[in-house]
């Protein structure tokens, strides 16, 4: 019988690596003559930007980032072919830290939220007073939302010939929320629509984003502060009572006196499930300040045991004013977990 043959190292035949023998780097180019832009605007998976310069750019995202990766409103770096020419594609491969963030939760599912506007400074909630009938409890939603964002909130009520709205506006007296009561009846141009010019001074040289259901005025207003705009204006339906969807994504116009308008696209909800009760007790000063005397954990809800804010009204020390924004604040929370 033939004994086994040993077999050595130079037995083995070595395959020669195809794709070389280099190893991958993780190390990523810093892009240094990447050029800061704003995103203006998303439309399948492509962002619109406009430089620091001026020039409008349509780009993609870098892979790292993700398609998702960025919202209007955004500060962003961006790379390639930046001349703005017909059928040229940039990327963009930084997202800047963002100053304010305003957010939604879907269904009110926690840890379902979604970032809707970035960098904005004041949320402009457009509701009309008649014809659609307001929806309070909607108005409440997008202010917890103003608030927990870190954004000034502006009340923009429409329809003011069809009813009176000092009845609407009393509910938010004690909050201190600014208001500005327009009327469009029939209005064919800007110079037609009563409160205009009261709502373009508030919004001149900020970035404001405005929401509101449809059909309550909101493209008219966009249209007659920024007249190249060309938002679709719908109709309301007069068996439901509410609007028609005009708006479909969200987009940053440039306001002819300086600063911008992010129109978006008409809610019918607005989920606050992200929202933590002890952040949005902070958006109020004098609140939050009562509020560090409460027990940890506490929920400043009118049956919280123990809640310093109770205190702080039965010692009599809030007076009369205080008293009405703890009651308007309890509404706002209430507001979180109602449906609207």
């Amino acid at each position: 019988m033939r004994s086994p043959r040993e077999y050595s190292e130079a037995d083995v035949r070595i395959r020669p690596n195809s794709r070389g023998s280099r190893p991958r780097s993780k190390r990523r180019p810093d892009h240094a003559d990447a050029i800061p832009a704003l995103v203006i605007g998303l439309d399948r998976g492509r962002a619109r930007l406009l430089t620091d310069d001026g020039v409008a750019v349509v780009a993609m995202m870098a892979r790292e980032l993700g398609r998702a990766a960025v919202v209007v409103g955004d500060r962003v770096d961006v790379v390639g072919d930046t001349s703005g020419a017909s059928d040229t594609l940039a990327r963009v491969v930084r997202v800047h830290e963002r100053r304010t963030a305003l957010r939604r939760s879907a269904e009110d599912v926690e840890g379902a939220e979604r970032v809707l506007v970035a960098n904005a400074d004041q949320l402009v909630i457009v509701t009309a007073l008649a014809e659609p009938e307001p929806r309070p409890r909607m108005v409440d939603r997008c202010l917890v939302a103003a608030f927990d964002a870190g954004m000034d909130a502006l009340l923009c009520l429409t329809k003011a010939d069809l009813a009176d709205p000092e009845e609407f506006l009393s509910a938010y007296t004690s909050l201190g929320v600014s208001a500005v009561v327009t009327a469009a009846p029939g209005a064919a141009t800007p110079s037609d629509i009563t409160g205009l010019a009261e709502l373009r001074a508030a919004v001149t040289g900020r970035m404001s984003v405005m929401v509101g259901h449809s059909g309550v005025g909101k493209s008219t207003l966009v249209n007659a502060l920024v007249p190249q705009a060309d938002r679709a204006v719908g109709k309301v339906n007069v068996t439901t009572g509410r609007g028609r969807h005009t708006s479909t994504s969200a987009v940053a116009l440039p306001l002819p006196q300086g600063g911008w308008i992010i129109d978006t696209p008409g809610v019918r909800s607005f989920g606050l499930a992200h929202v933590d009760p002890d952040s949005l007790v902070h958006a109020f000063e004098d609140l939050g300040a009562v509020a560090q005397d409460c027990p940890r954990g506490c929920t400043h809800t009118a049956d919280a045991p123990d809640c310093a804010l109770d205190d702080w009204v039965d010692s009599g020390r809030a007076g009369a004013v205080g008293e009405a924004r703890l009651a308007s604040f309890r509404r706002l929370l209430a507001s979180r977990t109602s449906s609207d």
